[in-house]
């Protein structure tokens, strides 16, 4: 690594590679263990579904997470700490489903504990990760980064699933334990030798005088949400975030409900949508790619716009979520398939822009405030995940009661979903523009590092 390209694709995969260690315990604590409560315990789906929702509720501790590698100036310590407390309470989580079924009222706060902190360790590990990639890959690079963490997370998602699933069967409570704890203790050893000297012992400071001294948590976060561009990021990150997961839960029951697909059919039909994101993802990371080797080529080089992948993301997503819209009112006249997987292309390339984007808007405003920004947005995320589902359920459920039809009932909720992102995507295109009679900083209370003076969009449009 170097002051001038930063991070190469080795550290990048090396980073990739926790990203999917907290994918494997995240995916059996938060699908699992929900299928175990609700099928082979019996429990009302309610129960799992309040402690995934508190899971994400923790994560309001992302930005006080962030602040903490700005204030240290080393990120590997909260990662590795992050993933101690993540696989913990994994198998927290998975001892008191086991008690669940003799001891209620004990299972429950345990899990609730456990649950709580799966979402403490996802926030110091998750931001501390991202944070560092904001830091350490450059500009041309951060999409196609971005794309490989996120894939590798994917991996950890489907690698775990299938394998704990295999081991799981014939069910038992010990088994359940064993896998639990023994993915926790594979995921943080794998985690531990990933992060062997990628940064350096100390960090790394070209101006000492210059770097601003520690302040407080509240009054960093003060000083970042006063920061225009920064609250705004904040704002486009939750609405659009929020129209990215209220279709996860209503998509296979629409599919079910309205054209009529089996629970293999609607199960395939998730695969067929994962395919696609997989291909926005790449197609973004592909073009930033090639837009950082264009040269003179102007035409080549808009393909590494970041603002303009975020924008077109969300506007092709709400053409999508439209065409969906328009096959629960006419299903005969809008097969499903091609719809959903356009839905998968056109949120795989948002989700990287949008991503890509949160990593070069890190270091805009006062230096040493990277963790704390990453750590709001992450919060908005988590917090917009959290309110997505929910919504989109109540919804689809309000909306079938008052209209009386399934078809039209979901196409109203995939509407208004089109219309949340049609919102964030002119709150994308505003990112750019500074707000009415405010700088984006003033040097004489707002220190940078080298080169932040520049917009985040710069070399990437």
């Amino acid at each position: 690594m170097n002051a001038s390209t930063g991070f190469g694709w080795g550290r990048i995969a090396r980073l990739g590679l926790v990203q999917a260690c907290i994918g494997a315990i995240v995916v059996l604590t938060t699908s699992t263990l929900n299928r175990v409560m609700v099928v082979e315990l019996a429990l009302p789906a309610l129960l799992p579904g309040l402690l995934v929702a508190l899971h994400y509720g923790v994560q309001l501790t992302r930005p006080r997470m962030g602040h903490g590698t700005d204030v240290g100036g080393r990120h590997t310590p909260w990662i590795v700490g992050g993933m101690a407390v993540l696989a913990a309470g994994g198998a927290l989580a998975a001892l008191a489903t086991v008690l669940l079924p003799e001891a209620p009222v004990a299972g429950i706060a345990l899990a609730a504990l456990g649950f709580a902190l799966v979402g403490l360790g996802v926030s110091a590990a998750g931001t501390s990760l991202l944070t560092l990639l904001a830091k350490s890959v450059a500009a041309p690079r951060r999409a196609a980064a971005a794309t490989l963490v996120w894939l590798m997370m994917i991996f950890g998602f489907a690698l775990t699933a299938g394998i704990a699933g295999k081991l799981l069967d014939p069910y038992s409570p010990l088994r359940l334990l064993a896998i639990s704890a023994g993915v926790g203790l594979i995921a943080w050893l794998l985690s531990a030798l990933a992060l062997i000297r990628l940064e350096p012992a100390r960090p790394l400071d070209p101006a000492p005088a210059a770097k601003p001294l520690p302040v407080p948590f509240r009054r960093a976060l003060r000083e970042v949400w006063a920061e225009p561009v920064a609250r705004r990021f904040t704002v486009f990150v939750f609405v659009s975030m929020l129209a990215f997961s209220a279709q996860d839960l209503i998509l296979e029951p629409f599919a079910g409900h309205v054209h009529g697909y089996t629970p293999g059919q609607s199960t395939q039909l998730a695969g067929l949508q994962h395919a696609g994101v997989l291909m926005g993802m790449l197609l973004v990371a592909g073009a930033t790619l090639l837009a950082a080797r264009a040269g003179r080529h102007r035409w080549l080089a808009a393909l590494g716009s970041l603002r303009g992948w975020a924008v077109g993301g969300c506007v092709a997503s709400a053409l999508a979520l439209l065409g969906l819209a328009a096959s629960g009112l006419w299903p005969q006249a809008w097969p499903l398939a091609p719809l959903v997987w356009a839905l998968g292309v056109t949120t795989g390339a948002f989700s990287i822009g949008a991503i890509g984007s949160m990593m070069q808007r890190a270091g805009d405003g006062r230096a040493a405030r990277e963790g704390v920004r990453m750590g709001l947005w992450g919060a908005a995320q988590a917090v917009a995940f959290a309110i997505g589902g929910v919504l989109s359920t109540a919804a689809s459920d309000g909306a079938r009661w008052w209209l009386g039809a399934p078809g039209p009932a979901y196409g109203l909720v995939f509407a208004l979903e089109a219309a949340l992102f049609a919102v964030s995507a002119v709150l994308a295109w505003r990112l750019a523009l500074p707000a009415r009679g405010t700088p984006l900083a003033s040097p004489a209370n707002a220190p940078r590092e080298p080169g932040a003076h520049q917009p985040a969009w710069a070399g990437t449009e």
